[in-house]
């Protein structure tokens, strides 16, 4: 064992430490006289390493025992780590203390492993401290961006520590910037960011021509998805055509560019082809797999497309298996999602009446559903049914509110519904409703562990204009508790200064940190407000309109009489008298003359019953013989002639 150590550390002495396939065959030679020799193994496995065959190295050091791991545990978290065994490659740098390479390991398992928040601490933790190593500096800003940004869309973006950009050189840190601003909504910021980052990238001379190429296809296809969400979809779908998908060298991010393309057309003019190159895409390896948002969206994307190639009986089974494992009510916007898409099966993509026929069987089947809920409200609002959608609305609440389970009453005082439910009162003026929903928001809250900040901040602003004082306490308690938390955020302060400037004085030093009221209003004519008046809405104008009342000594105005539209003819003349015969029948007026020769003579054979002309009417006798003769037309005589057949001269 000596001998095959000590020719290893000759050989080692007089290579380079790039001559990495050197130290690997020296390590085999070595090898093949023991095989168990710990750092022989050790010495292999940093080889392999180096070489980029992490399954080779994770090999090498599990054939070599316990003795190898525990001596090589960052150099087996690494391997573990690039090999995709991310649990075991955190919980392996996690007992390793004191290492400043075990925390970057650490740090990375976490990333992809989704904890973003334990991420983006251990690199803020790590950039307090000096480098090790040169460019470690870099790296850690360009991942500490990465990890801020997968908070912000991850929904948890209270965590970030940073959020205004700063004047970036580095085309990582641009593009993690943009990121984490189109996570925000800031999309115009996003934009900016990524023209930005594309500029760098292409200035940046440390990468060759291929490496550049990889790097700005990442960067227009995030420039697609911005530009498809501020409804550019023109400019979208001309930048995707420009993309070429398989010099992408991520298969995710193929994935993602088709998906991004195909989002980018106003109109699927051809749904089933679209399916079809969805459907072909390779598979995602395991090392390569989407994040949790990711994998929502595109899954979302794949059931639309089969809504719009019409297989609904297939969405509705996926979508009731998702739904079945993850009963509503949920505040998850996927999980909201695959129920409007559930609802949208069962209605066979139909809006109007005919989809909320559909619909409400679906409602009463699962009353929690809250997506579903609110797209009932949503289409009884757009046919103008805004009773309906009230009461949909309320029961939802209600159901919400009278379960027990804890986290039923979390959705129920979710920011979202809150704001959903204080938007509706205020369509229809229902102020006191507006305090109430408010209050009983902020109550739920305020003893929470970790309560939503921007629900509290909403709440404690609506609650300073009741007029009830208990009201008005709990804003003062809010603010308080939020400026204590944050005294830098100038929302609280300003909250802070408003809610107790009626009952303190002494809130100058909370005034500090705000803008002076002189630099406010100074571009603001004074004169010209009190001209124009207070602006009014047309709902409160229509809500005083209705509400106005009639003073004392005002007398109430007769009501007007209707007069009817004049129906006489356009020729009337009042001097004429009118035509006694006017109400008769055109045929029984005695100015009634028929056209043509054979009118003539049909009218002369409808005196049915009459006398013949030369008879006597007093003695009922006429003619020589002195008979009366009675003529008529009836089935035996005058139409005889009709059922003759016709014969051919």
């Amino acid at each position: 064992m000596a001998t095959g150590t000590q020719s290893l550390n000759a050989l080692l002495q007089r290579t380079t430490i790039d001559d990495h396939e050197e130290i690997l065959k020296a390590c085999n030679a070595s090898l093949k006289q023991s095989k168990k020799e710990s750092s022989v193994l050790h010495t292999k496995a940093v080889a392999l390493l180096k070489l980029d065959r992490y399954e080779d190295a994770l090999r090498a050091l599990e054939d070599g025992g316990e003795a190898v791991k525990s001596g090589a545990s960052l150099e087996r978290s690494y391997a573990l780590y690039k090999n995709g065994q991310l649990s075991e490659a955190n919980d392996v740098a996690k007992g390793i203390l004191d290492d400043r390479g075990a925390r970057h390991v650490e740090a990375q398992a976490s990333y992809r492993l989704e904890n973003f928040d334990r991420s983006a601490l251990l690199y803020h933790d790590l950039a307090k401290s000096h480098a090790a190593v040169d460019n470690e500096e870099n790296d850690i800003k360009i991942n500490s961006g990465a990890a801020d940004a997968q908070l912000e869309w991850s929904k948890q973006g209270n965590l970030v520590q940073r959020k205004k950009p700063t004047r970036e050189d580095l085309f990582e840190t641009a593009y993690n910037a943009a990121c984490a601003s189109i996570a925000r909504g800031d999309l115009n910021q996003g934009d900016v960011l990524l023209k930005r980052s594309r500029d760098l990238c292409n200035a940046s001379g440390d990468l060759s021509d291929e490496e550049k190429l990889a790097e700005l296809l990442l960067i227009q296809v995030q420039q697609v998805y911005v530009l498809s969400f501020q409804g550019k979809f023109a400019d979208a779908d001309r930048l995707a055509s420009q993309i070429t998908q398989k010099d992408i060298p991520d298969a995710s991010t193929q994935h993602i560019a088709l998906n991004n393309s195909v989002a980018a057309k106003t109109t699927i003019e051809n749904p089933y082809m679209a399916h079809r190159w969805l459907l072909n895409t390779k598979s995602i390896p395991e090392k390569d797999k989407f994040f949790t948002f990711q994998s929502d969206r595109i899954r979302e994307n794949d059931l639309i497309l089969d809504l719009l190639v019409s297989k609904h009986d297939g969405v509705i089974k996926s979508t009731d298996r998702t739904l079945t494992n993850h009963p509503p009510p949920s505040i998850s916007s996927h999980l909201n999602h695959i129920s409007v898409l559930n609802a949208a099966a069962h209605a066979q993509n139909q809006l109007g009446k005919f989809g909320i026929k559909h619909m409400l069987p679906l409602l009463e089947k699962r009353p929690l559903d809250v997506g579903v809920a609110m797209l009932v409200v949503q289409l009884y609002i757009l046919t103008d049914n805004r009773g309906s959608a009230a009461t949909v609305l309320e029961s939802l609440l209600k159901h919400l509110e009278s379960s027990d389970k804890t986290d039923h009453r979390d959705v129920r005082f979710a920011p979202g519904l809150v704001a959903t439910v204080v938007s509706f009162y205020s369509l229809q003026g229902r102020k006191s409703e507006i305090t109430t929903e408010f209050a009983r928001a902020a109550s739920y809250w305020r003893h929470k562990s970790k309560p939503p900040k921007s629900l509290l901040q909403a709440s404690a602003l609506g609650l300073l204009d009741s007029n009830n004082s208990e009201d008005q306490a709990i804003a003062r308690d809010i603010f308080a508790t939020l400026y204590q938390q944050d005294p830098e955020a100038k929302i609280a302060a300003a909250g802070y200064v408003a809610a107790h400037a009626l009952t303190s004085t002494s809130v100058s030093e909370q005034a500090k940190s705000l803008t002076p009221t002189s630099r406010l209003i100074s571009g603001i004519d004074v004169s010209a407000l009190e001209e124009a008046g207070v602006p009014q809405t047309k709902l409160n104008m229509d809500a005083q309109a209705a509400t106005r009342k009639r003073a004392l000594d005002e007398k109430p105005k007769p009501a007007k009489k209707r007069v009817r539209k004049s129906r006489l003819p356009k020729d009337y003349d009042p001097n004429k008298a009118p035509d006694p015969e006017r109400w008769l029948p055109l045929k029984e007026r005695s100015s009634y003359r028929p056209k043509g020769k054979k009118g003539r003579q049909k009218a002369a054979g409808l005196t049915q019953g009459g006398v013949e002309k030369g008879a006597d009417s007093a003695t009922g006798t006429g003619g020589k013989g002195g008979e009366g003769v009675i003529k008529a037309t009836g089935p035996g005589t005058a139409n005889k002639s009709k059922n003759k057949k016709k014969t051919k001269k």
